[in-house]
This record gives C-alpha cells, sequence and structure tokens, in this order.
C-alpha cells in the first residue's frame, strides 16, 4: 500500500509546475483522481519528496459510473404539459417552438386583462349585448390580453435571462430552447398587432383622438421600462410592483370604458388608487426570484426587506385596499355592494393564513389565483356603482340595488332564473 501512495504522490507531483514570479501555483494539466474503496480510506497524503501536500479522498463508486446531479431549480421529470401552455412553473420540457412561444407569453396572466376590460365595458353605461358590442369587446380583450400582456411578459423574460439563468435555467431563453432572434422577432409582432388592434378600435368606435391607440402605446411604454436598463421600474420593488399593478388593474379598465364610453378622470384616480391591491398581487411574483434578484441587485421587497416582512406588506396592501373599497361603498350608501365584496374578502384572508403566509414560495401560484379572483370581484364592485350612477333610464332605473332587490325576492331557483332573464330585457342590458 504504501508504495502505491508513493506511485500517486510522483504522478501528482510531475503535474505541477514551476511557481511563477508572483508565486502563484499553477497547473498545466489539472486531473482529479477517485479510488474505489470499500473496505477503507484515505484522507490525506504528504509527499515529501515534492515538499508539498496532496489531498487523496476515495470515491465510493468509479468515475465512469458517475453522473451529475439535476440541478434543485429543475422542474421534476414528466412536469405538466398543461402548466408549460399557462407559462408557470412545473411545466414540461418542450421542444415545439409554438409552444414555447405561447409559454413566453404567459397565458394564466391574461384573465384579470380580460376581466378588467369586461368590467370597463360595463362601468360606461353602453355596451349592449349586440354583435357589435361584443365582437368589439372581445378584439379588445385580443390586444389587452394575448397581445399586449404577451409582449409584455416577453420582453420581461428577455431582460431578465441573467436572473433566470440563477432562478429558473429551465425557462425557454435561459436554456436555450428559443433563440435571441426569434424572441425580437416574437416581441414586435405583439407589439405592433396590439397597437394595430387599438387604432382599429378607435376607427370602429368613432373616436376623434386615438384613446385607445394612446393607451396601447403608454401602457407598452411602461412595460418596456419596467423590465429594460437604464430605468428598469422593477429594481426598486415599491415603483415597479405599483407600475404593474396599474398595468393589470387601470389599462384594461379605461381600455373597456373609452371603448364604449368616456373615461373620465374619477375613473381614472379611483383604478389608480385600487392599484395599489395590485401592488400587492405583483408582489407575490418576487418572492420565487429572491435568489437571482439578490444576486443582480434588484432591490425588490423580498429583497429589501426580507421575505417574513414582504409577504406581511403583500398581504397588507391587498386586504386594506379591498376593505377600504368595502368601507367607501357602506359609506356611499350601498350596504349590499359593501356586504357583498366583505364576504368575497374573507376567503381570500383565509387563504392568506391557510397558504401564503406559512410558504410564500411554494404556494405562490395557488394564492396568486384566489388575489387574481377576488381582485376581480372587487373591480366588478367598482363596475356596478358606476353602473347604478350612469344607466338609468329616466326616472327608473334597473341596475344597483333594483338587480339585487329583484334577485333576492326570488324563493327558488326557478324564480330566480325568470327575474334574471326578465332583468336582462331591460334597460341597459338591452338595445
Amino acid at each position: 500500500m504504501t508504495s502505491i501512495l508513493n506511485t500517486v504522490s510522483s504522478i501528482l507531483a510531475s503535474r505541477v509546475s514551476s511557481v511563477d514570479r508572483d508565486g502563484a501555483l499553477s497547473l498545466r494539466n489539472p486531473v482529479s483522481i477517485e479510488f474505489t474503496c470499500r473496505r477503507f480510506a484515505w484522507s490525506t497524503l504528504d509527499s515529501n519528496s515534492s515538499g508539498r501536500r496532496f489531498v487523496v479522498r476515495a470515491a465510493e463508486t468509479d468515475t465512469d459510473k458517475a453522473k451529475s446531479q439535476v440541478p434543485d431549480k429543475a422542474p421534476a421529470a414528466g412536469g405538466s404539459s398543461i402548466n408549460q401552455l399557462l407559462g408557470i412553473k412545473g411545466a414540461a420540457q418542450e421542444t415545439n417552438k409554438w409552444k414555447i412561444r405561447l409559454q413566453l407569453t404567459k397565458p394564466v396572466t391574461w384573465p384579470p386583462l380580460v376581466w378588467g376590460v369586461v368590467c370597463g365595458a360595463a362601468a360606461s353605461g353602453n355596451f349592449h349585448w349586440t354583435p357589435e358590442d361584443v365582437a368589439k369587446s372581445i378584439l379588445c380583450m385580443m390586444m389587452s390580453g394575448p397581445c399586449l400582456t404577451g409582449y409584455t411578459q416577453t420582453i420581461n423574460d428577455w431582460y431578465d435571462r441573467d436572473i433566470d439563468a440563477i432562478n429558473e435555467p429551465y425557462r425557454p431563453i435561459p436554456s436555450g430552447a428559443i433563440s435571441e432572434q426569434e424572441v425580437i422577432t416574437q416581441v414586435w409582432v405583439l407589439l405592433l398587432g396590439g397597437l394595430g388592434i387599438a387604432g382599429v378600435l378607435d376607427v370602429w368606435a368613432g373616436h376623434t383622438t386615438p384613446t385607445l391607440f394612446y393607451l396601447a402605446l403608454g401602457g407598452s411604454l411602461l412595460s418596456y421600462i419596467y423590465s429594460a436598463p437604464p430605468l428598469k421600474l422593477k429594481q426598486n420593488g415599491w415603483v415597479g410592483n405599483f407600475a404593474l399593478g396599474a398595468s393589470y388593474i387601470s389599462l384594461p379598465w379605461w381600455a373597456g370604458q373609452a371603448l364604449f364610453g368616456t373615461l373620465t378622470p374619477d375613473v381614472v384616480v379611483l383604478t389608480l388608487l385600487y392599484s395599489i391591491a395590485g401592488l400587492g398581487i405583483a408582489i407575490v411574483n418576487d418572492f420565487k426570484s429572491v435568489e437571482g434578484d439578490r444576486a443582480m441587485g434588484l432591490q425588490s421587497l423580498p429583497v429589501a426587506f426580507g421575505t417574513e416582512a414582504a409577504k406581511w406588506i403583500c398581504v397588507s396592501a391587498i386586504d386594506v385596499t379591498q376593505l377600504s373599497v368595502a368601507g367607501y361603498l357602506l359609506a356611499s350608501g350601498k350596504p349590499y355592494y359593501a356586504l357583498a365584496l366583505l364576504a368575497l374578502i374573507i376567503p381570500q384572508i383565509v387563504f392568506q393564513f391557510k397558504y401564503f403566509l406559512k410558504d410564500p414560495v411554494k404556494y405562490d401560484v395557488k394564492y396568486q389565483c384566489t388575489a387574481i379572483f377576488g381582485a376581480g370581484y372587487i373591480r366588478d364592485g367598482f363596475g356596478i356603482k358606476s353602473l347604478n350612477e350612469l344607466c338609468c333610464d329616466g326616472s327608473l332605473c334597473y341596475c344597483g340595488p333594483q338587480i339585487w332587490a329583484e334577485l333576492a325576492s326570488a324563493k327558488d331557483g326557478l324564480k330566480l332564473g325568470q327575474r334574471t332573464y326578465m332583468l336582462l330585457k331591460q334597460p341597459p342590458f338591452s338595445p
């Protein structure tokens, strides 16, 4: 055994080059040697001939049998194809370029904007269930969701590719599943497609001022400066998340209302205030990226305040805003709406304590879905209030409390359906 060890020592010593002038030791051909040893192991070896100490450790398996381990952040084998199409974590690895392109647009983020368009259209008081109005609204949803939200998500992934290489190395861009030129082409196609649809809607709605085009252009610029240097708003957790919240809540609402009616200053102010809740929802996305954000110098709220403090900031921004809306409706003489919204907020708070506050990284997607739908219902509360004020026909208003009173008076499912049908035949629901 002694002779074997001395032989190894001689081999390793022969690999060592002379010490250079600044005293740095370099290896011409550094090698690592592993020995199979099942009954005993060596820990260290002193080489008297070279005057240097070399460490030799035994391995439990032969080197030709050793395999690299899968990174901890890699998705499990056989990930979900549904998650891949939705653009969320746990996605299966895909080679089809069209599926990869869809993944980059993150369709899971489209529903809040589509719902915002619906609420804005309803709040205008001028939407009717005619083929033309339905077609307009669907086109506006396509502009807000697949085109401009898809553009926002793609450009964000592009500028976050270095961060994703740390946090989610298996995503399409850092993994090399899609090329740089293909990503840039997708960004331009989605951007120009969204702006083009906005222009068409302005013409269709008979706008003398291209309001929808300006909204689409402003939203696209906001998306760019959110992700791209030198401004890169997301570097600051407060500014970046509020900008993101406003994009998801205010802009689609404004688009829907401007398409069918007039975008008034009070609606602009109220939706911007409600974007504080959007700030909280946006923070949910930051917990899974703490490691990469810290490495790249991004001051997201979980990085700046720590995970524990940030998760409470997140739920407080959402809950306080929504409770304030309920209080506003109550003070405005709408107790039924306030109670309805409160009933929707309570389950959300339960989910916060049951899932999100326990582990914001593990349950981010599950909680975000509940928060998004909660936000949608609250925005719907604003829409109902606006309808109550705007869509009155002469001395009789068919919106607001009258609807609730009519539906509440129905004692069974059949009567409820009959009363709902009769209400939908009245203005403003019918032409």
